[in-house]
């Protein structure tokens, strides 16, 4: 847990939800990218209802490196309700627990540098590692899986529509380097359809945008974890473009409220986008509200071929979220509001404490 009050707010804010919560009393949930972004505030969220609502929730974490891990959960680590596995997601794994009742599946590469500088693990850990997921759950027989794909399914806005939902199929160029991150979310989507005909599994899948929030990692390569860190560190904004691209954000409280309600409420087979247009924002206008808010200024620069190789080539991408809202999913941050807790919550911290926690 980020000791912060802010960032507590906002754990306690998710977890006292009106939510069917006793879905998961004395329940044990698998958690791949436990250590990520969304993962620590899940983990975050679920430990708190642990601690003040007794609810008797396992979590089994699998990720690569212990250390980070206990730096990340030292509150959590000697509680009896986490254990940490240190695997590979892309190699078969076996669990020895009794009874496994939900998996949710979030360990992906995330940013473009690891799209460029990794682009085979990209594509492995968004199909050969879920399918080893998919397996392990159909040999544990769980309640639930819940796979988090992406903003990137949609590909390229063809021109069509203003806003992306659920049924829209872009255009995505399937010879190129970027390509393997969208193209293995979408395989991944298909393959999760596979496993609910062929062993009939329960299956939904939430469809995240743009996330950011203090859980970060400092070597994400995002363009908004880019200036939210120049900021912080009182540097100029970077801008690599000139920033024209219109995409959909999501403040990480808001992601996992959304992920939250997709696991207890969501439709067997479906996905829902987490995203409102209150979080819909121009690049430029993006880096200039960092920017306004760290007193600094929004510089341009070229990038550089690996750089190039690793950003997305959509220009538009909004998400329309109203299938989500439908099941009582409701955003409590604008990307202004978001943006500026976000900061406020990691200058509270020392810059390198951020780094160790993200």
């Amino acid at each position: 847990m980020i000791e912060n009050t802010l960032y507590i707010e906002d754990v306690k804010f998710v977890a006292e939800l009106d939510l069917p919560w006793n879905q998961l009393k004395n329940k044990t949930i698998l958690l791949t990218g436990a250590t990520g972004l969304l993962g620590t505030f899940f983990v975050d969220v679920v430990m708190y209802r642990n601690i003040y609502f007794d609810l008797g929730c396992k979590l089994l974490l699998i990720g690569r490196n212990i250390d980070k891990a206990k730096q990340r959960f030292e509150k959590y680590w000697n509680s009896g309700f986490l254990i940490f596995y240190t695997h590979d997601i892309n190699l078969p794994l076996e669990i020895n627990e009794q009874k496994i009742n939900f998996v949710m599946h979030l360990a992906s590469n995330t940013h473009p540098l690891q799209y460029a500088n990794e682009p085979i693990s990209t594509i492995t850990t968004n199909i050969i590692g879920l399918k080893n997921m998919l397996d392990l759950a159909v040999d544990h027989n769980i309640e639930r899986f819940v796979f988090a794909s992406s903003n990137e399914i949609y590909g390229e806005n063809r021109g069509d529509v203003e806003l992306f939902d659920e049924n829209y199929c872009g255009y995505i160029n399937s010879n190129t380097l970027r390509a393997g991150y969208p193209e293995s979310k979408r395989c991944g989507e298909a393959l999760c359809q596979a496993y609910i005909k062929q062993y009939n599994m329960d299956i939904v899948i939430p469809r995240f945008t743009r996330s950011y929030g203090p859980t970060m990692r400092m070597n994400d390569t995002k363009a908004i974890s880019q200036f939210i860190k120049n900021g912080i560190k009182g540097e100029n904004i970077v801008l690599k473009s000139e920033g024209n691209q219109y995409y959909s954000y999501t403040y990480v409280s808001d992601a996992i409220s959304g992920l939250f309600t997709i696991l207890f409420y969501g439709k067997n087979g479906e996905a829902y986008n987490i995203a409102d247009e209150e979080s819909d924002i121009k690049l430029k206008d993006l880096a200039s509200l960092i920017a306004k808010d760290v007193n600094t200024k929004v510089i341009f620069q070229l990038p550089d071929d690996i750089e190039k190789s690793g950003y997305s080539k959509a220009t538009k991408a909004r998400l329309n979220g109203n299938k989500l809202k439908q099941l009582g999913w409701k955003p409590k941050y604008s990307i202004q509001e978001g943006i500026v807790r976000n900061i406020n919550i990691i200058k509270s911290i020392s810059f390198k404490e951020y780094s160790d926690e993200a």
